[in-house]
């Protein structure tokens, strides 16, 4: 991992590939959900609709650690440098998808910070799947070679205690369910329409 937080910021921007053109007003999209509810399959769609960039926690703790611990002090360096890293796109005018579980509001705050901070418009989508959904797709993830989550059941269990509801205005997807209507209209944001 680069020592120098400038180094690890740049470094997670290279990860991202061709960054779109940047836009007068961009969009953080803030996604919040369980293991296994089917949040990166969501970010997936909507950067495959809208070419926003998809900042994953999953692949970025790997890149940076590339032997995680999942400790406290290496989560708040990676989410550190994540944020340092939706600033500077957000400031270039570069919209970003934040991938991650983003459960409690004190991790969701400074994003809201940022965005405010930036002029970026702010979407917070909250993703969800009946439980019995996402603890098979955490045991489907966990026979598929390449994976880069490493939660499981018990992993769910204990974030779902530390959970806390959103308290501002917000998108619910549930991706046991038809989606289209949520993608279409979150993507629709992020384009500026």
């Amino acid at each position: 991992m680069a020592e120098r937080s400038e180094d690890a910021v740049e470094e997670i921007i290279d990860a991202l590939g061709p960054l779109p053109p940047p836009r007068a007003r961009p969009v953080l999209v803030v996604v919040s959900g369980l293991p296994g509810t089917g949040k990166s399959w969501l970010c997936g769609e909507l950067h495959r609709r809208s070419g926003a960039v998809v900042l994953e926690s999953d692949a970025l703790r790997r890149r940076l650690f590339p032997r995680p611990t999942y400790s406290r002090q290496e989560s708040r360096r990676l989410f550190d440098l994540i944020h340092a890293a939706v600033e500077r796109l957000l400031r270039q005018g570069v919209s970003c998808i934040l991938d991650a579980t983003n459960l409690a509001e004190r991790h969701r705050r400074p994003l809201y910070e940022i965005a405010e901070a930036c002029g970026a418009e702010l979407l917070l989508v909250e993703v969800t799947a009946p439980a019995a959904v996402a603890l098979a797709r955490l045991q489907q993830r966990a026979a598929t070679p390449g994976s880069l989550s490493e939660a499981d059941a018990a992993v769910y269990q204990r974030m779902r205690r530390q959970r806390e509801e959103i308290g501002r205005e917000h998108f619910v997807v549930d991706t046991s369910k038809p989606t289209e209507e949520a993608l279409a209209e979150i993507s629709r944001r992020l384009e500026g329409r």
